[in-house]
């Protein structure tokens, strides 16, 4: 079976803002997802993890190669992609409710069709009776809920999470692994979403995630791409299993060696 997403050859490079030679930010790049799939990337600030994201999401376009999701070529964007950012991007005048039917309205659908649909995103993200709240009167946490709930919504085959729990504290940043991992193993198959999740943290990555992509210094490329011993559905008691440190242990060494690297580049 041919894999649902394909990155090959894709390379970008970013124009010097005075003079000098173009910034090589990632380069040439290949990857393979499978649908319904669920993989996380990691690497050093800077290595192109963001920016491979976005040419995904057809927020930026390569430098060199193509991204085809499904067969088809992506060239911008889409409603088969959702994207939630680590800053929450909700609007500010509008309700949670409203927030979450944004996308549906911008689709024309019924009104009657949005609130049913955006009713029953906002129970699964357990943000029932916060429905008429405007973005300021909730917590951090629950403003990602929205966001999460709003992504949904829209019925993307594809979920882009671009460091989307970064801005939390750790207690609340380990709640949303726990719900967005639960809503992933709960839906049923065929509407699972196929998602691509950018972190720094590795132990996110490794629990949330059926692979783990490692990427390099920049210019970026992967480094590592490693399949997550650990079966779906997955309690967060599995961070004390061998499994799970031993992974955390080799990544940790992996992405330590890129920084380091990263580092040594700026002296």
């Amino acid at each position: 079976m041919s894999p649902f997403l394909t990155i090959r050859g894709v390379s970008r490079s970013f124009a010097p803002t005075s003079g000098g030679a173009p910034t090589l930010a990632l380069q040439a790049t290949d990857l393979t997802v499978a649908e319904n799939d669920f993989i996380t990337i990691l690497g050093p600030s800077g290595c192109g993890k963001s920016t491979l994201l976005r040419i995904v999401a057809g927020l930026d376009h390569p430098s060199s190669g193509e991204v085809q999701l499904a067969g088809k070529r992506i060239e911008g964007p889409g409603a088969d992609r959702g994207m939630v950012f680590q800053s929450y991007t909700l609007f500010p005048w509008l309700t949670v409710r409203d927030n979450v039917c944004f996308g549906l309205n911008e689709r024309g659908l019924p009104r009657a069709e949005q609130l049913e649909l955006a009713q029953g995103f906002i129970r699964k993200v357990g943000l029932t009776g916060f429905e008429h709240h405007f973005p300021k009167q909730l917590s951090g946490g629950m403003q990602q809920r929205t966001a999460l709930a709003r992504a949904l919504a829209n019925g993307p085959r594809m979920l882009l999470m671009d460091e989307p729990f970064g801005a939390l504290d750790h207690q609340t940043r380990e709640l949303m692994q726990e719900l967005l991992l639960g809503i992933w193993e709960g839906d049923e198959a065929t509407a699972r979403k196929t998602v691509m999740f950018v972190t720094h943290d590795i132990d996110e990555a490794v629990f949330m995630g059926s692979r783990v992509v490692v990427m390099s210094a920049r210019p970026g490329r992967i480094k590592l791409d490693r399949e997550v011993p650990i079966p779906h559905p997955r309690h967060y008691s599995v961070k004390t299993t061998p499994a799970f440190t031993e992974l955390k242990a080799e990544l940790m060494e992996q992405v330590r060696t890129e920084v380091l690297a990263a580092q040594a580049a700026m002296v």
